[in-house]
């Protein structure tokens, strides 16, 4: 996958089969898009283009009342798209001078001559150009003037629900990862730095690494969670809490003993396994770890 980090960069000779949108989570209507995208990109000889934007549009125009946290950090999106096959990723930077874009501007000047549309899929609630004024209707009639295709893709259901990103959002914020992950067709993950924490598990056998994370990155409800940990290019089992307050994320990963201050790991996120409970010393907190890895192991073992 080719990755552009400004419409600017992009130079295209070729057709373009083109979508748009911040695609959080790249969920399973985001990969019904990129796959279809694909597909008609083989057909017409041409390549599959994906244009995003960053920060999220509403970070921008409407920072100080949005409490949007975001599924993907950039790099996960990144990894995600590149699996499913997608074969160019536009990042543009997105500031109030390019929200004030008209939409018949933003056909004209973007989709037209700097990308060189030959086809653009677009999903069934897209909107673009200043205050999202246009839509499918105006697509379709400036296709027409502009000489590509645009086709809409409806929304793509699971056990009959149809599926957002912030739906999934609500998802990991009440707990429910097994329903996230199931609308992803993924495991919802958190990549982070191990720093020093307080060092507090270390006394009663429960070591945990502390993580630290993006601030506009979603993190799920408190509580303890059965958890996968990637490290050193293999995958282990382990349980993770995440506190109350400013959310601190700590993991403890089963049978490992390895230094691991300073490295990256990523974490995905299996199920919730009870919330957060106050407990009186910390003899009532060691046996409550006993009875949380038990059930943290007994769950991941049956997913094998």
């Amino acid at each position: 996958m080719k990755i552009f980090h400004s419409l600017d960069n992009f130079k295209s000779d070729f057709k373009t089969i083109v979508t748009i949108g911040t695609f959080d989570g790249v969920h399973i209507g985001h990969r019904y898009i990129i796959n279809y995208l694909n597909k008609i990109a083989k057909r017409e000889q041409g390549e599959s283009v994906l244009l995003t934007f960053s920060p999220h549009p509403r970070f921008v125009i409407n920072r100080e009342h949005s409490h949007l946290k975001l599924i993907d950090t950039l790099d996960e999106k990144k990894e995600k798209l590149e699996k499913l096959g997608l074969q160019n990723f536009i990042v543009q930077k997105f500031t109030k001078e390019f929200s004030r874009t008209k939409y018949v501007n933003f056909v004209r000047d973007v989709l037209v001559k700097k990308l060189n549309v030959d086809h653009l899929v677009i999903g069934y609630d897209h909107q673009f150009g200043r205050n999202r004024e246009g839509s499918i209707k105006e697509l379709q009639e400036l296709s027409q003037l502009y000489n590509f295709k645009v086709e809409e893709i409806p929304p793509q259901k699971k056990e009959d629900v149809s599926i957002s990103s912030t739906k999934i959002r609500n998802l990991v914020l009440e707990g429910d990862i097994e329903t996230a992950n199931k609308f992803l067709a993924n495991n919802f993950i958190i990549s982070g730095t191990v720093i020093d924490g307080d060092k507090i598990g270390r006394t009663i056998n429960y070591p945990t690494a502390n993580i630290s994370f993006d601030k506009d990155k979603l993190i799920p409800k408190t509580g303890v969670y059965a958890v996968n940990i990637n490290i050193f290019n293999k995958k282990f089992d382990g349980m993770l809490n995440i506190g109350v307050g400013q959310k601190k994320i700590e993991v403890h990963i089963f049978d490992f003993s390895k230094n691991i201050y300073g490295l990256d790991i990523k974490i995905e996120f299996k199920k919730l396994i009870r919330e957060n409970i106050k407990f009186e010393n910390i003899l009532h907190l060691k046996n409550q770890l006993i009875v949380d890895e038990k059930k943290c192991r007994d769950f991941l073992l049956s997913l094998n």
